[in-house]
């Protein structure tokens, strides 16, 4: 079967596309209008090995709040309507990835039920042009309309690119093991409950 899906959100903010194939090689081609957001989101592609297409169309003349935020938002739609059932994923997965100075913890639990628990200090406001305290409405939108239960932990790290990078590649790292077909499993949703 295969796991791709389309999304389109149009408000009277922010116009975004996504189209995503979960079972890709981790090719990407991004343009949201925020660059930092598009290197951050090619992390997440190549190492979840998702291919990744991303058009957004913001009011970047207020901020790159609206854009960020509904980015994360149609990705989750995306990513919940490209996994189907679930049946037969390993459903949680893990990653901790070091960049020089800088390690990230990410956890995830494709649950069903959206909650965030965001722990990262950005050593500075901004990283070049891009706010970093959007970041965190990036994986709220995600997680509240994915379904997924998301813990982000920023273990240390001086350098503001280097926290993110870490957080981001291990976001795709993450994911990529969770929505893993586990042999064990096939037909099989995991959870005792019947539903996710």
């Amino acid at each position: 079967m295969s796991r791709t899906a389309e999304i389109e959100r149009n408000t009277l903010e922010t116009r975004v596309s996504v189209k995503l194939n979960l079972d890709g090689a981790g090719a990407s081609s991004l343009e949201t209008g925020a660059p930092f957001l598009d290197h951050m989101l090619d992390q997440v592609a190549r190492h979840g090995l998702i291919d990744l297409e991303i058009r957004a169309e913001g009011d970047l003349h207020i901020d790159a709040h609206h854009t960020v935020e509904d980015v994360g938002i149609a990705f989750g739609q995306a990513l919940s309507k490209a996994v189907g059932d679930k049946k037969g994923i390993r459903r949680y997965g893990h990653a901790c990835v070091p960049l020089d100075e800088a390690l990230s913890r990410v956890v995830i639990d494709l649950s069903g039920r959206p909650g965030l628990e965001f722990h990262v200090d950005f050593p500075r406001a901004r990283i070049g042009d891009f706010e970093a305290d959007l970041f965190q409405e990036f994986f709220q939108g995600f997680v509240n309309h994915a379904g997924v239960t998301l813990h982000l932990d920023g273990l240390r790290g001086a350098n503001g690119h280097h926290v993110a990078e870490t957080l981001f590649k291990a976001f795709g790292r993450a994911l990529r093991m969770a929505l893993e077909p586990d042999p064990r499993m096939q037909g099989i949703l995991p959870s005792t409950k019947g539903a996710l």
